[in-house]
This record gives structure tokens, C-alpha cells and sequence, in this order.
């Protein structure tokens, strides 16, 4: 386990698990909001994800550009 919400109470869910296959696991709450859901191609009944670690650098290109565009660069 990487690390666990701490805002989150009292389970301490979403959760971050690095496995041993340079993927990282992603727990997190069930999602049935139906306008979020048509956005997304999720197989129904999927909770937990595996992603392979080449797509962490998404995150942090999103918030890099983020900032950039809160600070007007």
C-alpha cells in the first residue's frame, strides 16, 4: 500500500497499492452517476483498476498544465 485518502473517513478510501509488475492498483468508491459512467468505457461491476505505471506521467502532465494555466504562463 502506497497511501490511503486521509481525508477520507472512516475507511480511508480511495486507496494506492504499488504491485511488483510496474503497475499500481487503484481502489476507490463504486461510480453510478450515468452522465460520468457514458463518458468512460468501464465494464459493469469493475471497482478496483490496475494501471500500468507509463500512464502515471498523465497525472502529472494534467496538473502541470494546470498550474501554468492558473498562473497565466
Amino acid at each position: 500500500m502506497v497511501g490511503k485518502d486521509p481525508d477520507s473517513n472512516p475507511t480511508g478510501s480511495p486507496t494506492i497499492y504499488r504491485t511488483d509488475r510496474g503497475s499500481w492498483f487503484v481502489q476507490g468508491w463504486v461510480v453510478s452517476d450515468p452522465e460520468a459512467l457514458a463518458t468512460m468505457d468501464i465494464p459493469e461491476g469493475e471497482t478496483v483498476v490496475e494501471i500500468p505505471d507509463r500512464m502515471i506521467w498523465f497525472f502529472r502532465e494534467f496538473f502541470e498544465e494546470e498550474a501554468r494555466a492558473e498562473s497565466g504562463s
